[in-house]
């Protein structure tokens, strides 16, 4: 059976630590699939059509790393897609604690679904989403936490 890894998130944007999750994931899955999610009550920064666009140019030589939008739950879009791993990383130990708790009812829900999470390399666990959209909203430059084909320019 194929291993399918669902690596979930907003990704607004995404870093070099997303990057590096996934890339590293490949050592353990026959696929991974960034899938970036919508959430109508939230503000995004960028759109999602920007965000997939910038992840789908990350990984362009990769034949293994799909990029796709969801909503709803992410046990019914693993579900959706025979996937049996969700993908998390993890920067600190607020990070476990939160992701843990997610983690712990997505297991109830579905017994066949394991999160498997990646620790963050030390130069990359700084960096969050939300520390990249503060420097971009101030006008700072944020080209050494993003990848290359993340462009704000």
């Amino acid at each position: 059976m194929k291993r399918i890894a669902v690596f979930p998130g907003s990704f607004d944007p995404f870093t070099l630590g997303h990057e590096s999750i996934v890339r590293r994931a490949l050592d353990l899955f026959d696929e991974v699939i960034v899938a970036v999610g919508k959430n109508s009550t939230k503000a995004n920064m960028f759109s999602i059509e920007q965000r997939s666009a910038w992840i789908e140019e990350v990984f362009k030589v990769e034949h293994r790393v799909k990029v796709e939008w969801y909503e709803g739950l992410t046990i019914a879009y693993c579900k959706s897609k025979n996937a049996r791993y969700i993908l998390r990383g993890l920067r600190t130990s607020a990070d476990f604690g939160f992701e843990r708790g997610i983690a712990q009812v997505n297991k109830a829900m579905d017994t066949s679904i394991e999160t498997i999470f990646i620790l963050a390399l030390p130069e990359h666990s700084a960096i969050s989403s939300t520390i990249i959209r503060d420097i971009i909203k101030n006008g700072g430059n944020v080209a050494q936490f993003v990848p290359i084909a993340v462009n704000f320019k």
